[in-house]
C-alpha cells in the first residue's frame, strides 16, 4: 500500500499558490484494507474514504471506461493492481496529473504536468479527454483562474474541446453541474477567460446560448469603443470580479445584464433601444434551464431592468427614484442596493478606455436609498388615514426625504 498527494494540491504547490483541499490516492489497497485501518467509506460511485484523524479524502487508485453518454457514463475499476500512472492517466489535464510521495517529496509526473506548469499551458492528458463533456467546462473554469498567470489552452486541447462541442455531448451535462462550474468561474479573477474559452471552443452556444448571442453584435462606438457586445460582457464580468471579489451574486447579475442586446434586430444596430426590457425573457429562460438560485435571479432581474435608470439617476425625478427602489424590493431587502450599484459600476467601467473611471451614480443610489429607508410609518402621524391613504402618505414622505438627500 502506497499513498500519494495528487491533483490540485500538487499543482498549486508548484505554482507557489495557496492550496485548497488536499486529495490523496492510495495504490495497492482494497476497501476492506482501508476500513480495517479506521478509514470511513463515503464514495458512492467509486471507493473514497475519509482519514480517521484529518478527515481528508483518500481514493483508491482507479481506471475509468466510457459506458454511456455524459460525465456519469463510466465504469470504474479500483482493483489493487491499478498503478499510480494508470490512475493519473484518467485525469483531465496534465497539470492535475501529478502526484507527490509525501514521504520523500518525490514527484511522479508521467504526463509532463510540471513542464506545462512552467510553460503555462493547459493541456489534456490523453485522448480519453473527449469522453467526459464536463472537462470542457472545467477547462474554461481553470482558465478563469489561471489566465492571470499567463496560461493558455494548448491548440490540440482546444481542438478536442471543439470535437466534444460538435458531438452533442454537452447536452448531457446536468444543470446543477453547469451552474456549479459557472459559479466558480464568476468568483475567479478573470471570468472573461471562462466565456472566451467556451466561445472559442464553440461550446458557449450549447451551454449558454444567451451569452453566445452577444458576440458579433455591434454597439455604438462613441459609448462602447470595444464595439462588440460579447467583448463588452467579458470586460464587465472582469470588472465585477475586481469590484466585488468572491461575490457570485454580483458576478451573475453583471454577467446577464445585457442579454437583451442579443435580441436586437440587426436593422436597429448599433442602437439597442429597450434592451433592458428585452433581456428579461432570456434571463428567465437561462435561470429556469440551469436552476439558478432565486436570490441570484432576482438580483439579476433588477440589474437587467434598471441599469440604465441607475446610470441616469441624477436625471430621474424623486418619485421615480422611489419607484425604482420599489421595483428592486430595496425597502424590504436593503442589502440589494449595494450590489446593484456595483453591477452598474461594472457595466459603466467595463468599456475600453473607461476602466479607471469614476461612478458617482452608485454612491447617489445608495444615499437616496438610505434617505427613503430612514422614513418609517411609525414616524408619521397617520391617525386620520386608512387603507391606501397610509401608503400614499408614506410614499410622499419618502419622496421628500429623497429630495432632501440630493
Amino acid at each position: 500500500m502506497k499513498i500519494y498527494l495528487v491533483g490540485g494540491a500538487v499543482r498549486d504547490r508548484l505554482l507557489q499558490r495557496p492550496a485548497g483541499d488536499r486529495d490523496w490516492v492510495v495504490v495497492g489497497a482494497t476497501p476492506a484494507h482501508m476500513e480495517a485501518q479506521g478509514y470511513t467509506a463515503v464514495g458512492r460511485d467509486f471507493p473514497v474514504f475519509l482519514h480517521p484523524k484529518t478527515g481528508e479524502e483518500y481514493a483508491l487508485a482507479r481506471t475509468e471506461r466510457k459506458s454511456g453518454r455524459g460525465y456519469r457514463g463510466f465504469v470504474v475499476d479500483a482493483d489493487p493492481a491499478v498503478t499510480l500512472e494508470e490512475d493519473l492517466q484518467r485525469r483531465d489535464f496534465t497539470i492535475n496529473a501529478i502526484a507527490c510521495d509525501e514521504a520523500d517529496g518525490t514527484l511522479v509526473d508521467p504526463y509532463g504536468g510540471a513542464r506545462d506548469i512552467q510553460q503555462r499551458v493547459l493541456r489534456h492528458v490523453g485522448p480519453a479527454f473527449v469522453e467526459d463533456p464536463l472537462r470542457v467546462l472545467r477547462a474554461a473554469r481553470f482558465m478563469a483562474r489561471f489566465a492571470p498567470l499567463g496560461f493558455t489552452v494548448a491548440e490540440e486541447t482546444m481542438a478536442l474541446m471543439r470535437e466534444v462541442a460538435a458531438s452533442g455531448e454537452l447536452d448531457a451535462l446536468v444543470p446543477e453541474r453547469v451552474w456549479q462550474e459557472l459559479r466558480k468561474a464568476l468568483v475567479c479573477e478573470r471570468p472573461s477567460a471562462f466565456l472566451r474559452t467556451l466561445h472559442e471552443a464553440h461550446a458557449l452556444g450549447p451551454i449558454l446560448p444567451e451569452l453566445e448571442a452577444l458576440y458579433g453584435v455591434p454597439q455604438r462606438a462613441e459609448f462602447h469603443p470595444e464595439v462588440d457586445t460579447g467583448i463588452h460582457q467579458e470586460m464587465v464580468s472582469d470588472m465585477a470580479a475586481r469590484l466585488a471579489p468572491g461575490d457570485d451574486l454580483v458576478g451573475f447579475a453583471a454577467l446577464t445584464h445585457d442579454l437583451g442586446k442579443g435580441l436586437t434586430p440587426p436593422e436597429e444596430w448599433p442602437r439597442h433601444i429597450m434592451h433592458e426590457q428585452r433581456g428579461l425573457k432570456p434571463l428567465s429562460e437561462l435561470c429556469a434551464r440551469l436552476k439558478i438560485p432565486t436570490e441570484h435571479q432576482q438580483l439579476a432581474e433588477a440589474v437587467c431592468r434598471e441599469h440604465l435608470n441607475v446610470h441616469r439617476i441624477d436625471e430621474l425625478r424623486d418619485a421615480t427614484v422611489l419607484d425604482l427602489l420599489g421595483r428592486c424590493d430595496a425597502l424590504r431587502r436593503p442589502e440589494r442596493v449595494a450590489r446593484i450599484a456595483l453591477c452598474c459600476e461594472a457595466d459603466k467601467r467595463g468599456r475600453l478606455g473607461f476602466e479607471e473611471g469614476d461612478y458617482p451614480q452608485g454612491e447617489t443610489l445608495k444615499r437616496l436609498h438610505q434617505a427613503a429607508l430612514s422614513v418609517q410609518a411609525r414616524d408619521l402621524d397617520l391617525t386620520h388615514l386608512k387603507g391606501p391613504a397610509v401608503g400614499e402618505a408614506l410614499a410622499r414622505a419618502r419622496v421628500k426625504a429623497i429630495a432632501a438627500a440630493r
